[in-house]
């Protein structure tokens, strides 16, 4: 019996390790739709911006009216509170909002009725600034284990990942050209890019947008908000939902 006991511990740290390693994951979750990128052999990608809105916003949305191209703000529901113009104005100019929480915080180990707040409250003041199209989540962090997944999966809503993520390597985050040299480097049809550049901090990430969409667009390559994106799922025969690049 001593023995079983002590198997028994053994395996607790195998299993939270387990349980770690699914709640970072971009490309499962326990319920509902995830998506780390689109699969599809258009050359399509889409650019999103996590946090926010802040007063850099009318900045990036500056620098996106140049570049001709549209992005994807994934927003906490109590920056977007304290600058609903700002969340305005990026909808008016034909960018789409997502869901980034309330209060940005992990979404482990919280309770239902945390996990329902956080969400509805953010759609509610998106839904304040004009937005009409589906809501997509993306979880703080990327943080997601039981309930926000089976939330969001009774709600019907959709879990954004990223595939291409050049701050989340020390040795690039903080330089625009090492940014600009990675995101080059992994994108491929159907990638979904993360870059943070509301805060301080974010100065290299905002510098970066400039080359990052003029390398891109040499390769040919058009830029989409996710739920464009997301038309070009394919199908199980391999052929895409929306066959052709505008």
């Amino acid at each position: 019996m001593k023995k079983k006991y002590v198997f028994i511990l053994a395996l607790i740290p195998v299993f939270l390790f387990v349980l770690w390693k699914i709640s970072r994951s971009r490309t499962f979750q326990f319920f509902g739709e995830i998506y780390p990128r689109i699969e599809t052999g258009q050359k399509v990608v889409a650019l999103t911006f996590d946090d926010g809105p802040t007063r850099k916003t009318a900045r990036i949305l500056a620098i996106l009216h140049r570049l001709n191209i549209k992005a994807t703000f994934f927003v906490t529901g109590q920056s977007l509170a304290e600058n609903e113009a700002e969340g305005k104005q990026i909808v008016l100019e034909g960018h789409q909002l997502g869901n980034h929480t309330y209060m940005h915080n992990r979404m482990v180990f919280k309770s239902f009725a945390f996990v329902k707040s956080e969400v509805e409250k953010t759609d509610s003041l998106i839904r304040r600034t004009g937005f009409r199209e589906e809501i997509l989540f993306r979880p703080p962090n990327g943080k997601k284990l039981i309930l926000l997944p089976y939330y969001l999966n009774q709600t019907n809503r959709k879990t954004i990942m990223w595939d291409v993520e050049p701050e989340s390597y020390a040795e690039i985050a903080g330089n625009s050209e090492k940014i600009t040299k990675h995101v080059l480097a992994n994108t491929k049809p159907g990638s979904i890019i993360l870059l943070h550049v509301m805060y301080d901090d974010g100065e290299e990430s905002i510098k970066a947008i400039t080359e990052i969409v003029a390398g891109l667009k040499q390769r040919n390559y058009a830029f989409k908000t996710v739920n464009e994106l997301l038309q070009y799922r394919q199908s199980v025969t391999g052929n895409s939902t929306h066959p052709n690049v505008r």
